[in-house]
């Protein structure tokens, strides 16, 4: 009878003492957790507001890296937590943290060799972060390995490993770092629209850049347009040069992610400019997308 007692008194014992504390280890872990995440928040809040209240068409480039590295920071601070959580748990159940040195080290050696690509992309994630390549809001063209065709979108979500971008169609595009090889900001400090007009051959050349001219000086006119643009358009002459046609370029400097709308409103005055002088635009004037880099 004593000895039957005995096992239940040592489990009540445990239960009292062993597992209380590791169900106070696990509660103040998750608590840590929605923690670090709404300091997160609040402080991803406060950028936001100040980007609002300095620019409401562009976040300063300070903002939106102080952004990357409060995710960043949060991924760490949670990683820390979770290891050092399952950590104390360990040694509360009993397992000695000195015998599992050996097998731990085999497992991340056999892990290492598995684990190179994530690796990689946490190393390639420092960087990112740390050289300000790009940030959240972002309009960015990627090229990784392997993939031929470079996808273009705004950054939505930077973290050590991946960054997610969504494309003009809204498709939600996630790229690991370690796999990106080229990376085209077209949102860093500022940017260009690019229109190049193809004219019909035995129009002026004179006369369409008169047009082109008044075609920009209204447009920054515009108070709408005047706040996306840093400075009025420019005309820079023929571009190029063939059989029946020419074309005529004609440039705009604007605030970075804001190329595409200033380019799409300038070919659509471009071409009711030009149809009222009676001169007939070629259907390669697209008005529907923007041609400008950054």
């Amino acid at each position: 009878m004593t000895g039957a007692i005995a096992p239940l008194d040592d489990f009540s014992r445990w239960v009292r003492g062993d597992l209380l504390v590791i169900v106070l280890l696990v509660l103040g872990a998750i608590l840590l957790t929605r923690l670090a995440g709404w300091v997160r928040d609040k402080i991803m809040a406060r950028i936001d507001a100040r980007a609002i209240e300095t620019d409401e068409l562009v976040r300063s480039e300070g903002a939106k890296h102080r952004q990357v590295v409060a995710q960043v920071v949060t991924w760490s601070v949670l990683a820390v937590i979770y290891v050092v959580t399952a950590v104390l748990i360990v040694q509360k159940l009993g397992v000695p943290i000195e015998g599992l040195v050996a097998p731990a080290a085999l497992l991340s050696a056999a892990l290492g060799f598995g684990l190179q690509r994530f690796v990689q992309d946490i190393g390639a994630g420092f960087f990112i972060t740390g050289e300000r390549q790009y940030g959240f809001g972002d309009v960015v063209t990627i090229a990784t390995a392997g993939v031929g065709q470079p996808v273009t979108g705004t950054v939505e979500d930077v973290t050590l490993r991946v960054t997610r971008l969504r494309t003009v169609s809204g498709e939600v595009i996630t790229t690991p770092n370690g796999q990106i090889i080229q990376v085209t900001n077209l949102s860093r400090d500022w940017a260009r629209a690019v229109i190049d007009v193809p004219v019909p051959a035995y129009v002026d050349v004179s006369r369409v850049t008169d047009i082109l001219r008044r075609v920009g000086e209204e447009a920054y006119s515009d108070d709408r347009l005047r706040k996306m643009m840093l400075d009025p358009p420019t005309v820079m002459g023929v571009e190029k040069i063939e059989v029946d046609t020419f074309s005529v370029r004609m440039v705009a400097r604007t605030l970075p992610g804001i190329q595409f709308e200033v380019g799409r409103e300038l070919r659509a005055r471009v071409a009711v400019a030009f149809r009222r002088e009676g001169i007939s635009v070629s259907a390669e004037l697209d008005t529907g997308r923007a041609t400008g880099s950054a």
